[in-house]
């Protein structure tokens, strides 16, 4: 029985159109542990490898096989939070920031060097919200996907890189999440 209702979830998930669906956990990273993104279906899609001995916070996206990806790092002495997306040969791909005024909900920016900005907004703290280039839904965040209490979603629109979206979650997760 819990077996047939995990799987009516997971295809409440899949609209037939090609979205891709990750399982993240809540509150992941300290900064000196690794954790796993999987895909809804508990399969290993990406290793986040949380550096401890840099100054600044610094996380490895790496494949199942060890291959880094992509490198979250923290960036100093802004007057805003913010976080710097870098792929593997050290080039950017995005800078992930908070926006200065969110009156009603939480907004941030990812400024992709490649391709077009991201918006963010909605509940970052409770995992509820949405990227969106323009009017454009890239990505959307949720717990509601999910019943274990640690764990939060994020489904992927097809013609989008997984990897740059997943990692400015975590970097949106790791600004909002600071100090908790």
């Amino acid at each position: 029985m819990l077996r047939g209702r995990r799987a009516e979830r997971r295809e409440e998930r899949r609209d037939g159109d090609g979205r891709v669906h990750y399982r993240m956990r809540q509150r992941l990273v300290s900064i000196g542990d690794d954790y796993w993104i999987e895909t809804d279906d508990g399969q290993r899609a990406y290793k986040v490898d949380g550096k401890a001995l840099r100054l600044r916070k610094t996380l490895r996206f790496e494949d199942p096989g060890g291959r880094e990806l992509a490198r979250i790092q923290e960036r100093v002495a802004r007057v805003r939070d913010s976080m710097e997306i870098e792929d593997a040969d050290g080039h950017r791909l995005a800078m992930v920031k908070k926006a200065l005024i969110s009156p009603l909900r939480d907004r941030w920016a990812v400024d992709v060097e490649n391709g077009p900005d991201l918006e963010v907004h909605g509940n970052v703290l409770d995992h509820e919200y949405t990227f969106t280039d323009g009017g454009t839904t890239v990505a959307t965040v949720s717990k509601k996907w999910f019943r274990v209490a640690d764990s939060y979603g994020v489904e992927i629109a097809p013609d989008r890189d997984p990897v740059l979206v997943l990692a400015a979650t975590v970097a949106v997760d790791m600004m909002a999440h600071e100090g908790k």
